[in-house]
């Protein structure tokens, strides 16, 4: 295939997985007043999904559109097609039979087989967008251990897919193509053994990234940085979920930050791959630390003070006063300023140390020379603060002496002479 015929392609398969997204919100909207039984994917939780993938078929559009030889983008691109029917599949079928039945030729198909082999093409790809970031290329030779069998599991758990017995897919239904016997079970075994062996290949495509970090340098490093930072943030959300956070927060919200963290991986990605001068990723993650650290302290500090103020009119005044949250509105507004700088220090001191000490070094030496005269001890000064916060291999300080007429003119000055 030429080279400018895989730009349309790309941006080829992004449309048709818009297109299917689309289609499947269509029949979201139209089902959405029916409710759905328990074991079904609620209405709602569909919805979310699509929403959170919406990025993925751009992503990918963009990559192998704008660098085509990068297969990352490729990948990208098949992930968001599998969903894309799984989606649609598990859309169709509860809209078929639950909504409005019989309105749909053969919903238990699609919302079984077709359901599963879009969701296996997404899962199977998963391993490749760890171990093939940025480059498209593996970090070396040695992780085809991880790749081959992933590549072999994910082909013959799609051929299994659709024959699987039983439920499979997102719905409660029984497969229609599905095979009984010691076939059928043979079936299931390399079905659910092909999956489990992928994700646990998840896990060394994650390692890959640190391997390839420490060979990295320069322009990859700062890439694998940016999928760092937002990998991270998606981390902390699945941590907060597992310990119920999202009970605190309600369903709306936490849905939100859900798919705001997967779209944060989508510009992650596409910063890194697509930004020739990458923005300062370090700067972001400083104040993606300090302001979230100072948000849980002074959320802290504002509801504790809260209830502590409370208690204290129940006290002496028998019942609760709205004085308590305006004393702690002003408390927090207080706060602020100084926390934040304590939390900037604190972060700068444990995660950026020698920017740290080189900061505190030029201070003191900028405090030192306002007060300095004599030429030779700044000259060892300067090049102790040298060799402190630039750590040369050689440094050496040269000084040029002024011309003996020049300084001749300057002794012939008088006051008020212009120089």
């Amino acid at each position: 295939m030429s080279a400018g015929a895989l730009p349309r392609l790309a941006w080829t398969i992004c449309a048709v997985c818009l297109l299917l997204q689309a289609l499947a919100l269509v029949l979201i909207l139209g089902g959405q007043s029916t409710l759905l039984p328990g074991e079904w994917m609620s209405w709602r939780d569909q919805a979310i999904g699509i929403f959170g993938f919406l990025g993925a078929p751009v992503l990918g559009g963009l990559i192998a559109a704008r660098r085509p030889g990068n297969a990352y983008g490729w990948v990208w691109l098949g992930f968001a097609l599998g969903f894309s029917f799984s989606s649609l599949a598990t859309a169709y079928a509860a809209y078929a039979l639950v909504a409005e039945p019989g309105s749909l030729p053969a919903p238990r198909t699609v919302g079984t087989a077709v359901s599963a082999v879009g969701w296996i093409v997404s899962i199977s790809l998963v391993p490749f967008l760890l171990l093939l970031f940025p480059t498209g290329r593996l970090t070396s030779r040695r992780w085809r251990f991880v790749a081959w069998p992933v590549a072999v599991a994910g082909a013959l758990v799609l051929i299994a897919g659709p024959f699987i017995p039983g439920q499979s897919g997102f719905a409660p239904l029984v497969n229609p193509l599905g095979v009984e016997g010691t076939v059928g079970i043979a079936i299931t075994v390399v079905g659910f053994g092909g999956v489990v062996l992928i994700l646990v290949a998840v896990v060394p495509s994650a390692l890959s990234l640190v391997f390839r970090y420490r060979r990295a340098v320069g322009v990859e490093r700062q890439q694998l940085k940016w999928f760092a930072f937002a990998a991270a943030l998606m981390g902390a959300l699945i941590a907060a979920d597992l310990l119920g956070l999202d009970d605190l927060l309600g369903d709306a919200l936490w849905n939100l930050l859900g798919t705001a963290s997967f779209m944060g991986l989508y510009v992650a990605v596409g910063v890194a791959i697509l930004k020739y001068r990458l923005y300062d990723i370090d700067v972001v993650i400083n104040r993606t630390l300090v302001y979230g650290a100072l948000t849980v302290s002074l959320a802290t500090v504002y509801f504790g003070s809260v209830v502590v103020l409370q208690a204290v009119f129940r006290v002496l005044a028998g019942q609760e006063s709205q004085l308590a949250v305006v004393a702690s509105t002003l408390v927090i507004a207080a706060l602020f300023n100084p926390l934040r700088a304590r939390v900037q220090e604190l972060v700068d001191r444990r995660f950026y140390r020698r920017k740290y000490d080189a900061v505190k070094t030029l201070e003191a030496f900028s405090a030192k020379m306002r007060k300095e005269t004599d030429l030779e001890s700044l000259r060892s000064e300067i090049l102790a603060v040298v060799r402190d916060t630039v750590q040369p291999t050689n440094v050496s300080l040269w000084l040029r002496r002024p011309r003996e007429d020049a300084m001749k003119r300057l002794h012939k000055l008088r006051p008020g002479d212009r120089v």
